[in-house]
C-alpha cells in the first residue's frame, strides 16, 4: 500500500515538473517575441529619424555653402569697385595737378618773356646833334605791342595734353565696371586689349561669357568704345 502511494506520488511530481517546463517555454517564448517586436518597433521609429535629422544637416550644409559663396563674390564685387574709384580718384588727382603745374610754367615763362621784352634796350651814345635809330620813339612800338600778340597758356594747353597723354589700350581698367583684379582675370583669360571688348571677335566673346556674373557685364561693350 505505501509502496503504490510513493508511485502515485512520483507520477504527480513528474507531471507537475512537465507542466512548469511547458509553462517556463511558454513564457519564455512570449517573452522573446515581445522583445523582437520592441527591436523592430525601435528600428521602425529610429530609421525615419535618422533620415530626417541627416537630410537637415544636408541642407544646412548646402545653405551655409550658398551663403559664403555668395558673401565671397558680393566682397569680391565691392572690392573691385573700392579698387576701382580710388583707382580713379588718384588718376584725376594725378592728371590735374600734372595740368595745374604745366599751366604754371606756361604763365611763369611768358611773364619772364614779357618782362625781358618790356625792358629798355641799351644804345650807343652818338655824338651831339645826331639822332640814332635806337632813340627814335618808333624802335620802341614793336616791344610794346608784343605781349598783346602772344598766344594765352590756354590756348596751347589742349593740344600739348593730348600728344602727352596717349591711351593705354591695355589698361583695361579704363573701362567703367572693371576693376584691378576682373583686369587681371580677363587677361589670364585672353582679353589683354580694349578693343577686344569694345569689339570683339567670336573667340573674344566667347572669353567675355566667362565674366558674366560681374556687374554691368551688358554694358561693357559700350563703355569700352568710350575710351579714346
Amino acid at each position: 500500500m505505501a509502496k503504490k502511494a510513493k508511485q502515485n506520488v512520483d507520477k504527480i511530481v513528474k507531471k507537475v515538473n512537465k507542466e512548469f517546463e511547458k509553462t517556463s517555454a511558454q513564457i519564455e517564448g512570449l517573452v522573446n517575441d515581445a522583445l523582437k517586436q520592441f527591436d523592430s518597433l525601435q528600428n521602425q521609429v529610429q530609421e525615419p529619424v535618422r533620415k530626417l535629422l541627416k537630410e537637415i544637416d544636408e541642407l544646412r550644409d548646402r545653405e551655409m555653402k550658398r551663403f559664403h559663396e555668395e558673401f565671397e563674390r558680393r566682397l569680391n564685387e565691392f572690392h573691385e569697385l573700392q579698387s576701382s574709384i580710388l583707382e580713379r580718384l588718384g588718376v584725376a588727382s594725378k592728371e590735374a595737378g600734372d595740368e595745374v603745374k604745366k599751366l604754371t610754367d606756361e604763365v611763369s615763362k611768358e611773364a619772364k618773356t614779357a618782362a625781358r621784352d618790356a625792358a629798355p634796350k641799351k644804345t650807343t651814345k652818338a655824338p651831339s646833334g645826331t639822332k640814332t635809330a635806337a632813340s627814335k620813339p618808333s624802335a620802341k612800338t614793336p616791344a610794346a605791342k608784343k605781349p598783346a600778340a602772344r598766344k594765352t597758356p590756354a590756348t596751347r594747353k589742349a593740344p600739348a595734353t593730348k600728344a602727352a597723354k596717349p591711351v593705354d589700350r591695355s589698361d583695361l581698367t579704363l573701362i567703367k565696371g572693371i576693376g584691378p583684379a576682373t583686369a587681371k582675370k580677363m587677361k589670364e583669360a585672353g582679353i589683354t586689349s580694349i578693343d577686344q571688348i569694345a569689339n570683339p571677335s567670336a573667340a573674344d566673346q566667347e572669353k567675355l561669357k566667362a565674366f558674366s556674373n560681374i556687374k554691368g557685364y551688358s554694358q561693357l561693350g559700350a563703355e569700352a568704345k568710350k575710351v579714346n
